[in-house]
């Protein structure tokens, strides 16, 4: 009798074990589809950000943000090399902080993982204890993942996640993380062609506009706040015959009265630029292409009534070697010329596209045409 107790028991155990291992087995299925879930909505959170129009620095530190608040993590810093020097691109750790952050390219332990291109796990036993990396600070971080980020096959910089409890990250699933990271890797990779923008966009020191590059970066912030928008572009057409027959001088003083005139009659929203020498562009956000045609015509007929001169300027600058003493020079007079093109942009499409085709029909048009063309 009391053998047949004991060997129910000793089925009973088993049984249990059989079934606590079986709903351990469903409990590690699901996180790992929990974590499968997570991973899916992050990258679709990345994908959101690359599309916003928001700046690079931006973008990543609102990657930073969410990665922070899906994954529960305490501290998480991006460090990029931007070819010069290490930079925090993005960190939710004290600026204090960041010195010895943006140097663990230089720390033994993550030269390898650099080199092999794979994560670093450290942390340490006691609370007592402090990372090896760790300068001066010492209760902040107890655990820590390295993750050196490359684009394709170069190496850009690294990610790392930090934790103020020892062993923190001992039961994580770092396949998963390393799923993260290379999604982190791909919009960085995406956003390098804005970064190029921004750094393009310069300020032209005749007239005071940005240049091309600011409709693509900024300024298409502005822009695709509507769905429909209208680009113009204008050309000076006699800028070149005032150089050569007037000087260069007289040219550029007809630019800037240009573009100040047209800075002086256009609101906020409409953004003007100088596009390349006697070209500019204008694009009218928001607004149907019928009411621009109006603005221009009106504009254009003012500032072709400009009288553009220089004082005591000589028709040629050489005769000035051989002028005799006392001879009365000469004042030249200009009034600029201008063969204006406009298109509809549409939000979602090419605005470069759209630049192109008008640039294209600028200076192709015959070297006398003094017009508003819709193309």
């Amino acid at each position: 009798m009391a053998f047949a107790i004991v060997v129910i028991l000793v089925i009973i155990v088993i049984g249990l074990v059989i079934y606590n291992l079986n709903i351990h087995k469903k409990i590690q299925t699901f996180n790992n589809i929990n974590q499968r879930i997570n991973n899916l909505s992050i990258v679709q959170d990345f994908m959101s950000i690359v599309g916003e129009r928001i700046s690079v620095d931006q973008k990543i530190q609102k990657m930073n943000d969410t990665l922070i608040e899906k994954y529960e993590i305490k501290y998480s810093t991006i460090v990029v090399f931007d070819g010069a020097e290490y930079t925090i691109k993005a960190s939710n750790v004290d600026r204090k902080h960041w010195n010895s952050l943006k140097s663990l390219q230089n720390v033994d332990m993550f030269k390898d993982s650099i080199a092999t291109a794979t994560p670093k796990y450290v942390t340490v036993n006691e609370e007592g204890e402090r990372l090896p990396y760790q300068q001066v600070e010492f209760g902040r971080a107890k655990s820590a993942i390295f993750f050196p980020l490359y684009i394709d096959n170069v190496y850009i910089g690294y990610w790392i996640i930090e934790s103020g409890t020892p062993h923190d990250f001992d039961n994580v699933d770092i396949t998963i993380l390393d799923v993260v990271k290379d999604n982190m890797v791909s919009v960085l990779k995406n956003v390098v062609h804005q970064k190029t923008l921004e750094a393009l966009d310069r300020i032209d020191k005749f007239t005071g506009l940005d240049s091309e590059a600011y409709l693509y970066g900024d300024g298409k912030k502005i822009i695709d706040k509507y769905t429909m928008s209208t680009v113009c572009m204008f050309k000076i057409t006699n800028l070149e015959d005032i150089n050569i027959k007037c000087s260069r001088e007289l040219g550029n003083k007809v630019v800037k009265e240009v573009s100040n005139y047209f800075k002086q009659n256009l609101t906020s929203e409409y953004i003007l630029v100088r596009y390349m020498g006697p070209k500019f562009a204008i694009v009218f956000s928001g607004v149907e292409l019928n009411g621009v045609v109006e603005f221009l015509n009106d504009n254009k007929e003012e500032i072709e009534k400009l009288q553009i001169s220089l004082e005591n300027i000589n028709e040629k600058p050489e005769e000035t070697k051989t002028a005799k003493k006392g001879r009365k020079k000469k004042q030249v007079v200009v009034s600029p010329r201008l063969n204006f093109a406009v298109s509809t942009y549409y939000k979602g499409t090419g605005l470069e596209e759209v630049l192109k085709k008008l640039e294209n029909y600028l200076d192709s048009a015959p070297v006398g045409e003094n017009d508003i063309n819709n193309i």
